[in-house]
């Protein structure tokens, strides 16, 4: 179906109402996105401190996965039920609780006498920071104008990335000279802070801080509510056709990409092309600052065109085919696999656009509620991945030598990655405004 472009009926607004709507809106924005960066540093940190994981818990490669994924098991379990809170309790007091739990559970790891005792600070973590990105995406969605959402999420992406480029070579150099379990009790120490702060000064929305929504503000009639109950807006979201090539997109090329730079990047550099810590950790940096960069470029090159789809498949084309040299285990120059990874975290960012893609394809009210869903994607495929890749590193043994290895891993990332692209494909142009009026 053809979307005709939408007129702009622009109102300018009273200079004391705009001045509090901008106000709002960025402390909410900055406030909760720290709150990210913390889920994001989390996320991929343990790639940095697999030796010292594997040491202070005497684990096998198989072991570690778990211990890593537990934190995307109870992320993936999270997602739809955060999107049913922010569409019903509203993201601040849902942050907030999140705070206090990942605090909690930063403390625990940090002080954990054994696997289980670690464990279980990490599913607290992964519980704590799991409501973030979702309540972020809401706030978004009420405190931005709907033909700046893509950039939003893309700005939203790189603040948060800056936490995975802090948990890489960055934190490989703080453990030169401090513990990882000091690390954690700091980040502890962290979330506890920034959820005092999002209660004190977050606002779910403009009406509640008694100002006009962002529609309004433009002119234009506010969208419309959901009436019904929370199951049937779930439903509404879970029987829509067009919401599942976005969960697809992102179970493939999303689970993919953070599976390999939360864990096994490290490791595989190490193992196949013999690098040290440092090295392979710069590698990840790389990767994760490409795809902080891609993020905001992909979500403000579609929001610039008024298109998602092209921009999407293109860019997750790419990224399918970065994975062969890993793949086969090529030999690189080492500015060359510098550049490779640059590339791979700039090309991953394809899937971050599923986002807009999956809320503009349902209705307004149930945008937590449908990101939520398609977010499942990502860290379900992040889950099963993480530990499947260690069992067949295990399997392999270590006789076979570290290219094969690897080699089976690499294949499964590869896989998962051009399954996603397949769901790419059937992504439904939305032309960067709802379908549903």
């Amino acid at each position: 179906m053809t979307i005709a472009p939408r007129p702009h009926t622009k109102t300018v607004p009273h200079h004391g109402v705009g001045t509090r709507v901008r106000r709002l809106r960025w402390t909410a924005f900055a406030l909760v996105s720290v709150s990210y960066m913390l889920a994001f540093f989390h996320r991929v940190a343990p790639a940095a401190i697999a030796s010292d994981l594997q040491q202070a818990f005497s684990a096998s490669a198989a072991a570690l996965g778990g211990l890593a994924a537990t934190y995307f098991y109870v992320y993936t379990v999270m997602q739809i039920p955060t999107g049913i809170l922010v569409d019903t309790i509203g993201p601040r007091r849902i942050v907030t609780l999140g705070g206090i739990v990942a605090g909690a559970g930063s403390l625990m790891f940090a002080y954990a006498a054994t696997l289980t005792e670690a464990s279980i600070g990490r599913l607290l973590i992964g519980l704590g920071v799991s409501v973030t990105f979702i309540a972020l995406l809401k706030l978004n969605a009420a405190w931005f104008h709907d033909r700046h959402f893509g950039t939003a999420v893309g700005l939203t992406l790189l603040l948060g990335n800056v936490g995975s480029v802090l948990a890489a070579a960055p934190l490989a150099w703080v453990l030169q000279f401090t513990s990882w379990r000091t690390v954690f009790v700091v980040l502890g120490g962290v979330s506890f802070a920034t959820a005092a702060l999002t209660w004190l000064f977050v606002r779910d929305h403009p009406g509640e801080a008694g100002l006009p929504s962002l529609r309004e503000l433009d002119g234009e009639a506010a969208h419309p509510r959901h009436e019904g109950h929370w199951f049937e807006g779930l439903m509404t979201v879970l029987r829509n056709r067009l919401t599942w090539p976005n969960f697809w997109m992102n179970l493939g090329v999303g689970g993919s990409f953070l599976a390999f730079a939360g864990l096994w990047a490290v490791p595989y550099l190490q193992g196949v092309y013999g690098m040290d810590r440092a090295a392979a950790t710069l590698h990840t940096s790389l990767m994760l600052a490409g795809f902080a960069i891609g993020a905001i470029s992909v979500g403000t090159l579609s929001d610039r065109v008024g298109r998602r789809k092209p921009v999407l498949i293109a860019t997750a084309f790419v990224h399918l085919l970065c994975w062969l040299p890993l793949v086969f285990s090529l030999p690189m120059p080492r500015l060359a696999s510098y550049l490779l990874f640059l590339l791979m975290g700039l090309s991953a960012a394809s899937f971050t656009l599923s986002w807009a893609c999956v809320k503009e394809v349902n209705p307004h009210a149930l945008s937590g509620i449908a990101t939520s869903v398609a977010n499942t994607g990502v860290f379900l495929g992040t889950g099963i991945l993480q530990p499947l890749v260690g069992w067949t590193i295990d399997r392999a043994g270590i006789t076979t030598g570290a290219a094969a290895q690897y080699h089976a891993g690499m294949l499964i990332f590869f896989a998962c990655v051009v399954f996603g692209f397949a769901g790419s494909l059937r992504v439904r142009e939305t032309y960067c405004r709802y379908l549903h009026r």
